[in-house]
């Protein structure tokens, strides 16, 4: 039940205020005996070789607030499954979007130059590369399910569920797929022959991508693998084309005129404005983004820290050589005159020039395939983050079991439709035209104070528990470069832009971390809400206990045991009492 159901519940029950009456049993029913989570100590190592730290009684690393051992948590679905290869086309296709074919002409329009323009890129894989770093230790300290939601529950363990519900208020309030859903519609319209779409037109093919995107994980599950397997590869094979066209348009051999033109002087007209350079290194940062993707999915892992510890680092290294190379094909293909005067995206630029017009066409499908691939990749990952949330104890609507389990066909199909509702409300509700960059950028500050804190909550853990087992264990400068970048990345959207006004006009600039921040404050004042001013109020205390659920998993389910004789709570399901 949520938190208006116990509300109105605990208001009916004080109608018996005056029917209560203290008996011989009432010191027991004020200290009763605790049927809570008991702490077990876990296995040094599970059957796949993971290795988590020993023990997860709380006060120690690894404890989570529903005390799940690292047995438990993985229980239920189908087991491990994604191996080194899936797990690498996971972190690929999350990472290579749409960005790679309109970021590079964005990035160039606000720096001025080609050298800057691949000065960011390169620090943006370094940026990226130290982020990786610091989740392959957590990773591989705690190979479980859930990024993020477990390390800062790692770390920040008191007051006990605060950092698991802001993290859960924000997972579930902005982790939606709108965005990708709403350019495959537009995208393939086009293709289709339909350029100009009405707005309900491509809303209603949005709400077709994200419902089937939905069931096919929900459904078929290792249908759902091969479909994102696949279109991890297509982007791989697009790039790839992409790649090898350059380096032929670079040896002369098409109709582009004199190839090398952008790579002479490449540092003129550079921009000397530093928000200039803030705003394009959030964007090169977005292109990046999802290398932490495995992360999320480790209970679906086999050998997960082996296979984190290959995946992601061969994952996010391909994507850069795709990127850089790309770049490279972009230039050779157009001078930056072209590009910034041409009104389309540098990747529409290039295959018109090296292909013609009709070429030019079939890249609406190459963008809405990539789309689609995001869709399909993030929708598998975000399932599964709602899945763990909900194994924690977390107050759902309808009670935390059923969107913990696996039902029906092994697959958090649950979680999915956690995902699934807030998508089809931003599919459904705001204007594209100012409301989509807005709530994009609302979506990504709060990521960035998520990584704030989970970088600063690994020198803690380096400080409190420095023996403990890292397998993989982040030189200390590259985490604190990533601690300056994260912090920088969180001022800089204060700092007025070049323009004056941001990208979203007319909302001001300073809107969307303001919103973003305030979404994490909804968080904090559920907590408070949930574990402090309702109890407080109506008389009963949190008691945590686990429960196996028909298809094998294990949830933590928190039961309201009464401590005040106000009023008679035999009447309210979820309070236990006695007489």
């Amino acid at each position: 039940m949520g938190l208006l159901d116990d509300v109105l519940n605990a208001l009916k029950l004080k109608s018996t205020l005056s029917d209560f009456n203290a008996n011989s049993d009432y010191n027991k029913m004020l200290h009763p005996s605790r049927e809570g989570v008991t702490a077990e100590a876990s296995p040094d190592r599970d059957a796949t070789g993971a290795q988590e730290v020993g023990d997860i009684a709380e006060g120690e690393p690894g404890w989570t607030p529903g005390g799940l051992t690292f047995e438990e948590d993985a229980a239920g679905g189908m087991g491990r499954h994604l191996g080194v290869v899936s797990c690498t086309l996971l972190i690929i296709g999350q990472i290579i979007g749409t960005g790679i074919f309109s970021t590079p002409s964005f990035i160039l329009s606000s720096v001025g130059s080609v050298g800057a323009s691949f000065i960011l890129w390169i620090l943006g894989f370094l940026i990226s590369v130290c982020g990786l770093f610091v989740w392959l230790e957590f990773g591989t300290m705690f190979p479980r399910s859930g990024g993020e939601k477990v390390y800062l529950e790692a770390v920040y363990r008191k007051p006990k569920y605060l950092a698991t519900v802001i993290f859960a208020t924000n997972a579930i309030v902005l982790g939606f797929s709108a965005s990708g859903c709403i350019v495959f519609a537009s995208n393939i319209l086009i293709a289709a022959g339909n350029p100009s779409p009405s707005p309900w037109v491509e809303r209603a093919t949005a709400l077709a991508v994200i419902f089937s995107v939905t069931l096919l994980h929900g459904l078929t599950p290792r249908l759902g693998i091969w479909v994102m397997n696949g279109l991890a590869s297509f982007k791989i094979f697009i790039l790839l084309f992409v790649v090898v066209t350059g380096w032929v348009v670079l040896g002369g051999h098409t109709q582009v005129k004199n190839p090398t033109a952008s790579f002479h002087n490449v540092f003129t007209g550079s921009s000397h404005n530093s928000s200039d350079y803030a705003t394009a290194m959030f964007k090169v940062l977005n292109a990046y983004g999802g290398w932490s993707t495995v992360n999320y999915v480790l209970n679906n892992v086999k050998n997960p820290v082996r296979t984190l510890m290959i995946a992601g680092p061969l994952g996010l290294g391909l994507c850069f050589v795709f990127y850089l190379f790309a770049n490279i094909a972009y230039f050779a293909a157009a001078t930056p005159e072209e590009i910034k005067s041409s009104g389309v995206t540098v990747a529409s630029l290039f295959f018109r020039n090296v292909f013609g017009e009709q070429a030019q066409k079939a890249l609406t499908v190459f963008v809405a395939l990539s789309a689609l691939g995001n869709v399909v990749n993030a929708t598998f990952a975000q399932g599964r983050i709602n899945q763990e949330l909900a194994k924690e104890g977390i107050p759902l609507p309808f009670g935390n079991k059923f969107w913990a389990s696996n039902w029906p066909a092994e697959a958090p199909l649950p979680g999915l439709i956690i995902h699934l509702i807030p998508s089809v409300i931003v599919i459904l509700g705001p204007p594209a035209e100012v409301a989509y960059p807005f709530i994009l950028d609302v979506q990504g500050y709060p990521g960035q104070i998520v990584h704030l804190f989970v970088v600063a909550g690994l020198f803690w853990l380096r400080f409190k528990s420095p023996d403990a087992p890292r397998p993989f264990k982040v030189w200390w400068p590259f985490a604190f470069f990533f601690l300056v970048a994260a912090s920088f990345l969180l001022v800089a959207p204060f700092l007025r832009p070049g323009n004056g006004v941001g990208d979203t006009p007319p909302l001001p600039y300073w809107l969307y971390p303001i919103v973003g921040i305030a979404v994490m404050l909804v968080g904090a004042l559920y907590w408070a809400a949930w574990r402090v001013f309702l109890p407080a109020i109506f008389g009963y205390e949190l008691i945590p206990r686990k429960e196996h659920l028909l298809d094998g998993t294990v949830v933590t389910v928190v039961r309201k045991q009464c401590i005040s004789h106000h009023f008679v709570p035999d009447f309210h399901p979820n309070i236990v009492c006695t007489r």
